[in-house]
């Protein structure tokens, strides 16, 4: 295999009924255990991926002090903007700037008791000179939660079991995030590592591309260039669903390498992620996918894979923003 596998959701999306076809299922439940990445096209949102497209290159042409007054340290929530080599993979700086968003919601107040990973919740920060960033990222990603929703619902044909299976998880709606990145190096600055190797952590991730490679993906050993294609998704698997599998699924690790210099990458990540309070332990699968599935545990014994999702996506948060661990979760250990 030297390439992803491309999987046509347009029956799916627009037939009438409720559940997909069995071999659709099979197709993407085959997918999901072998690759753990697809192409996903037939997805119906072109043009709204143009106008997301449109608005976040917008963002990055913003004034720097524009973009700096918003910096993702402001608050505990890991919702902002930020800086070039600001972020971490292991320990090491990925050349890339962002700005993270997700749900809009009001900033929970804690007590002493209350698990950290509640402050993943909270308002988002949006820059003032640039308003229909807030409108054109809270519709792209309930656009996009409407194709999670009819995945996981795919998925669970596939896996035997109702398609309803994974709804509670999502009732009423999960904890999704987005991140709108630019990948560059600078002439007297910068590394290959866009982003390192990782996996992502929670259910299903939903990446659009510009046509500036970079992406690669390591199945089995070997290393796939997830060349961008045209309104196509690249579609990938988190730790929660290779937990809750107990390792049918895995989460496969990727990364970014970095443009050259002179070169930028866009790219927009959906992170479809079940309720923060949501706890996995191995769900009921067939006799013949349960004898294939080898542990829901990440072969590197220095990062587990938690049952709760809040408490799996703030480990990785921490890791990867030290500035905000520093500032808000002092004494916090992962």
């Amino acid at each position: 295999m030297t390439t992803l596998p491309i999987l046509d959701i347009t029956e799916l999306r627009t037939k009438q009924t409720a559940k997909a076809s069995d071999d659709f299922c099979k197709k993407l439940r085959d997918i999901c255990h072998n690759q753990g990445f697809c192409y996903l096209v037939g997805h119906g949102l072109e043009t709204q991926n143009a106008n997301i497209t449109d608005v976040a290159g917008q963002f990055f042409k913003l004034p720097f002090k524009d973009r700096e007054a918003l910096a993702i340290n402001n608050t505990p929530h890991f919702r902002g903007y930020t800086f070039l080599g600001d972020e971490r993979t292991k320990g090491q700086a990925d050349w890339r700037d962002q700005i993270d968003f997700a749900d809009e919601q009001i900033a929970p107040i804690l007590s002493p008791s209350d698990p950290a990973w509640h402050n993943l919740r909270g308002p988002n920060q949006w820059p003032e000179n640039l308003p229909s960033l807030q409108e054109t990222v809270t519709d792209w990603m309930a656009d996009m939660h409407d194709i999670g929703t009819i995945m996981i619902a795919a998925l669970a044909q596939g896996l035997g079991l109702k398609s309803n299976y994974f709804s509670p998880y999502f009732n009423p709606r999960g904890d999704a995030r987005l991140k709108l990145i630019r990948y560059k190096v600078l002439k007297d600055g910068g590394s290959g590592q866009g982003v390192g190797w990782h996996n992502d952590t929670g259910f299903l991730t939903f990446i659009l591309q510009d046509t500036i490679g970079g992406l690669q993906v390591d199945i089995n050993g070997k290393i796939i260039d997830a060349t961008p294609m045209k309104d196509a998704f690249i579609m990938n698997f988190g730790e929660m669903l290779q937990m809750a599998t107990g390792g049918y699924l895995r989460a496969t690790p990727h990364r970014v390498i970095s443009p050259p210099p002179g070169k930028t990458r866009h790219s927009i990540a959906y992170f479809f992620n079940p309720r923060l309070e949501c706890e996995f332990t191995p769900i009921p699968l067939p006799e013949e996918l349960a004898r294939q599935a080898i542990g829901g545990q990440n072969i590197d014994p220095h990062d587990p894979v938690f049952s709760n999702v809040g408490q799996n996506i703030l480990k990785t948060r921490l890791r990867a923003h030290p500035d905000v661990a520093q500032k808000f979760y002092q004494g916090h250990s992962i």
